[in-house]
């Protein structure tokens, strides 16, 4: 039997969505999964490297990547009113990207490249770990964080503010939902696996909705100190139709956000189609 490597975070969007798969609540026959679980821009480095055969990916990172993993059209992240956020200190008012230092979760994430777009003079950037970006903010160590996942609802809580949402600039420029990751796997891979996988991660979905309560305890591990109120609205924000199936708009909003990035010259030109 085959045994394909499956990628995914931590994150409750990501344990939602795989809770059943890798528990065996959705049959699958003639292969079988290894799980690992890895933050995002982790998971983008090790698909750089080829070491996984499916994996959630930063629509970012994926750009690099499109002669070797094609898209799934479910799993993935888009949506509305869910976007990175840029945060300061309160009182904080003088914003300057290009001399202040800004905390970013990865240069491979959709959140940097986003930043990008909206201010191509970003360049002081310090990476770290996503949610090491609240606490560097709060002491001072960096002026401005990139924050993404459930920090977009715990940054008061540091006594931070938001001072520009780039998913509403994303929204309002666009009219599209916000790509930010998705599912890939191998193009060597036949067409048939890759509709098979497509299939059983809305299974999924979709066991996980119906069953929502059974999941919790796998999802709570994983999101460690994550309050339950956070948990729920994580799931509810990142969680929605897309994740079923990217639709024609999602297409769209990707196929547009490779266009822009690859006019500026931020992301490489491909000969590959994203599925």
């Amino acid at each position: 039997m085959t045994t394909l490597s499956l990628g995914y975070s931590p994150c409750p969007n990501d344990t939602f969505i795989f809770y059943a798969l890798v528990h065996q609540k959705v049959c699958i026959e003639g292969f079988s999964l290894r799980e690992r679980l890895e933050d995002v821009e982790t998971l983008n480095q090790l698909a750089s490297q080829g070491q996984l055969d499916i994996t959630k990916i930063s629509f970012h990172a994926f750009a690099h990547l499109r002669d070797q993993y094609t898209l799934l059209r479910s799993g993935g992240a888009l949506g509305k009113g869910c976007g990175p956020l840029l945060v300061a200190r309160q009182g904080h008012t003088s914003i300057d990207l290009r001399r202040q230092r800004v905390a970013i979760p990865g240069e491979l994430t959709t959140a940097f490249l986003l930043l990008r777009l909206y201010d191509p003079s970003v360049q002081n950037i310090v990476i770290m770990p996503f949610h090491q970006i609240l606490r560097s903010v709060q002491q001072g160590r960096t002026e401005i964080g990139l924050i993404i996942h459930e920090s977009r609802f715990t940054y008061q809580h540091f006594g931070l503010q938001k001072i520009l949402d780039l998913g509403n600039w994303w929204e309002q420029l666009t009219g599209y939902p916000i790509p930010l990751g998705g599912i890939i796997m191998k193009r060597r891979f036949t067409k048939e696996l890759s509709y098979l996988m497509e299939d059983k991660i809305r299974q999924s979905i979709r066991y996980a909705q119906m069953h929502s309560e059974e999941p919790q305890a796998y999802i709570s591990m994983h999101a460690q100190e994550m309050e339950e109120s956070v948990i729920r609205q994580h799931i509810d924000l990142y969680v929605n139709e897309y994740s079923l199936d990217i639709g024609p708009e999602g297409e769209q909003a990707i196929r547009f956000l490779y266009s822009e990035a690859e006019k500026k010259g931020l992301i490489p030109c491909s000969r590959y189609d994203i599925f």
